[in-house]
């Protein structure tokens, strides 16, 4: 059987986006780029036009919307400029002949050819390999149909494949509009979608999709996206894990507290996730500075990624409990992101994780709180099936993965998690607080453990400036 011959490729000047299109967009075909005003399609194409003159090709812009003064100032804001990119400035109502000027009244058809025209004059004047095309909500306006508006798509698209150039046309309106969306999909090679939504609290949310690509297994569904000043358009592909890793004999992750490993059967497995749940107080972030310091001192590398607490405090409640982790953070074998509610998506979150395990060679890694991630983000529930994925990438990788879990309550039985999470975790660790006769006393349980033995007693925690323990639980004498 005669192998497939692969189909050259070029970059969209958007790295993630290139992830998404399994290496870039299929040569010399013709691409639709829709979204709302604002959501970033201009942008998009002065990044792809960018790559090409990078690569050493001709490229033209040719705006019918946007004047050349507009596109500097939108290179500008990103510290770009448009050496080696052609701007065709053309506008649909002034393109008419001296005889077209002399009449009182502009005909659609007149209007249409003599744009089509323009445009055809600066592609021959100039021979470009990339071509952008802004927008084509002027010649829908112009056609005022779907019929001759599709027909002069077609000729469009055969007009650019004549000539083998890669052309990218801007829509501002998208497919739910009305019928002239499907239209456009029936003609392109290729159609990708930027959205952008504003909700309740926080910034706008952006996305981006690749509805259609002819002849490519691409990443289907919605990736996150943001545009960041100085680097434009920045996706962040969806996680999709991979095949499994080669089965390894798992390592023992040790506390440095025997007692607690003991509580493990020894310790916690690498390539797992552990669920620290407790409430305020019970010591679940102790939790993971303790597993953070052991790996530390073995000298692994290890990332915190903290959403509640910030990096001082941190340092300082570690050094309460005789843990020093300044240095180690000093010499990059800690890593520690300290982020703010509201200001990222999952996917960039993903992704940030996975460069930084990635690049380090990460051991241990915690997510503190995995209750504050989930509160920073308007839909919970994609949160978590978007995290799932995130940790299976981490458990294939070998790391150990503890989540902070935070239950709402302070004492009492009126306790919970807003979103059940507990499948998430091989293995979870409970952290509870009682009292009894005027006197808080911690406890600490594995209540599951997916691989191995575990010890199923409940013991009592203490944590003091000395450091950590944990011993057998001595129930106080009942009176």
């Amino acid at each position: 059987m005669t192998e497939r011959k692969k189909q050259p490729v070029v970059s969209s000047g958007i790295a993630g986006l290139d992830e998404i299109l399994r290496g870039g967009l299929p040569a010399s075909n013709f691409y639709i780029v829709q979204g709302d005003p604002g959501a970033g399609k201009t942008t998009a194409a002065l990044q792809f036009l960018r790559a090409g003159v990078a690569a050493g090709e001709r490229c033209i812009y040719v705006s019918l919307s946007q004047t050349a003064a507009e596109l500097q100032a939108i290179a500008s804001s990103h510290g770009w400029t448009l050496d080696g990119i052609r701007v065709e400035e053309l506008s649909a109502s002034e393109t008419l002949s001296g005889a077209a000027d002399q009449t009182i009244f502009q005909t659609a058809d007149l209007r249409l050819d003599e744009t089509r025209k323009a445009i055809e004059c600066a592609i021959e004047e100039h021979k470009p390999h990339r071509l952008v095309y802004d927008s084509l909500l002027e010649i829908r306006l112009i056609t005022g149909d779907t019929p001759r508006f599709r027909r002069e798509l077609i000729g469009f698209k055969a007009f650019l494949a004549k000539r083998g150039i890669v052309a990218v046309l801007l829509d501002t309106q998208t497919s739910g509009g009305d019928h002239n969306g499907e239209e456009i999909e029936g003609i392109a090679h290729g159609v990708i979608r930027l959205d952008k939504s504003l909700e309740d609290y926080g910034g706008v949310r952006r996305r981006i999709e690749v509805s259609k690509l002819r002849g490519v297994p691409f990443a289907d569904g919605y990736h996150d996206m943001a545009i960041r000043e100085g680097e434009g358009v920045v996706v962040f592909p969806r996680i999709v894990p991979g095949s499994p890793a080669e089965v390894t004999k798992p390592q023992l992750i040790k506390s440095g507290v025997d007692a607690l490993d003991e509580m493990f059967g020894g310790g916690q497995e690498s390539g797992t996730i552990t669920l620290v749940i407790g409430q305020s107080g019970t010591g679940k972030s102790t939790m993971s500075s303790l597993y953070a310091t052991a790996a530390l001192q073995r000298g692994e590398s290890v990332a915190l990624f903290l959403f509640e607490e910030r990096l001082e405090t941190f340092f300082r409640r570690s050094e309460g409990l005789g843990m020093d982790l300044r240095q180690f953070y000093r010499d990059g074998q800690l890593v520690i992101y300290d982020f703010s509610p509201n200001e990222i998506s999952p996917g960039e979150f993903g992704q940030i994780v996975q460069q930084v395990v990635s690049r380090n060679n990460t051991r241990v890694v915690v997510i503190d709180s995995f209750t504050g991630y989930l509160n920073s983000l308007p839909h919970r529930e994609k949160a978590v099936l978007d995290i799932q994925s995130l940790l299976k990438h981490l458990a294939r990788a070998d790391v150990l993965t503890m989540l902070i879990v935070a239950q709402h309550g302070l004492l009492g039985q009126n306790v919970g998690i807003d979103v059940d999470v507990s499948f998430l975790g091989d293995t979870v660790l409970l952290l509870r607080m009682s009292e009894h006769e005027g006197r808080l006393r911690r406890n600490i349980t594995v209540v599951k453990k997916r691989h191995g033995p575990h010890d199923l007693d409940v013991r009592e925690l203490f944590i003091a400036s000395s450091g950590v323990s944990v011993v057998a639980y001595n129930p106080l004498p009942e009176t």
